[in-house]
């Protein structure tokens, strides 16, 4: 697997001000493919992340599939502006998607969730249906398992502050996964996470309640009308994610009845290894049930919109 984008492909770093706040965004310059409709994707990063980790993923998906690929940093992540406290909710965010979406002029997307990005995903496919072409669910944040922490650290601290327990608790399983970072490429991971890493620290007082609406949140029941419904939509995990470990991927399973593809990795497989996500989507089964799908449901929409 070539580690590197074809040298056309590149994200283009831009910034909006959309119902005053300012969205810090990207796009990748490639030009469409021609052998078929249109097709964007919005990359949704995870808690703690910002879009421009995501960008080398985002140019390899871009020059191997001919996605034009749209890369948010979410409000408080990243440089863009936060919401009010007042108006913090999956809601809100899916809101301000489609409006970015509407600026760059992408009517509709297949949406790459990872871990916060899945459950703003789930909540942008339900609110916004007819602009989804599907969702690729990546170690997920949407259904509540993942918050049912256990093991030592959780027994000891839970009996003063079960809320402090799951928080250390999901700390650790973060800091277990920082090694498998160091897979490929290690410079070039590094390069492409640290900037927009420790902006995010600086600014952790902006991105606290974001993590309360996680802890709080349960989105099972949208999870589950996606999955009874005809939308293309992929659960994708590594298979030694702690953060939102094995059992949550079953739990998708479950609600949705769509077989998980598994990678190898931990919880931010996408970050050290950039192509895997291109990989799977052209090589696994899977993978290429969810592009076939995706072709088809562009394709009527296509269709629909010129008659």
């Amino acid at each position: 697997m070539a580690d590197a984008p074809p040298a056309r492909v590149r994200m283009v770093p831009e910034e909006v001000v959309l119902d005053g706040r300012r969205w810090r965004y990207a796009v990748s310059d490639n030009e469409p493919a021609a052998d078929g409709p249109e097709v964007w994707a919005l990359n949704l990063h995870g808690y703690l992340a910002a879009g421009s980790m995501y960008w080398r993923e985002s140019a390899r998906l871009a020059g191997a599939l001919g996605w034009r690929v749209v890369n948010p940093s979410m409000p408080g992540f990243g440089g863009s502006d936060p919401l009010p406290w007042e108006s913090l909710s999956l809601g809100a965010m899916a809101g301000g998607l489609a409006a970015l979406l509407d600026h760059v002029g992408a009517r509709r997307v297949v949406v790459l969730g990872h871990s916060m990005g899945g459950a703003i995903a789930v909540r942008f496919a339900t609110d916004h249906p007819e602009r989804t072409l599907g969702v690729i669910y990546r170690n997920g944040a949407a259904t509540p398992s993942w918050k049912e922490r256990g093991g030592p650290v959780v027994a000891v601290l839970s009996p003063a502050s079960p809320d402090l327990a799951a928080l250390v608790d999901i700390v650790g399983a973060a800091v277990a996964d920082l090694p498998d970072l160091a897979i490929g490429r290690v410079r070039s991971t590094i390069r492409g996470v640290w900037p927009d890493f420790r902006r995010n620290t600086r600014s952790l007082g902006l991105t606290v309640p974001v993590a309360a609406m996680l802890f709080a949140c349960d989105l099972s029941d949208d999870v589950a009308a996606l999955g009874r419904s005809d939308l293309p939509f992929l659960p994708v995990w590594g298979r030694f994610d702690r953060v939102t470990p094995v059992r949550t991927a079953h739990e998708v399973e479950a609600l949705t009845g769509r077989q998980t593809a598994w990678v190898t990795g931990g919880h931010s497989w996408m970050l050290a290894r950039p192509g895997s996500q291109g990989a799977l989507l052209r090589a696994h089964a899977l993978g290429q049930d969810f592009l076939e799908a995706v072709t088809a449901r562009s394709a009527r929409a296509t269709l629909a919109l010129a008659t």
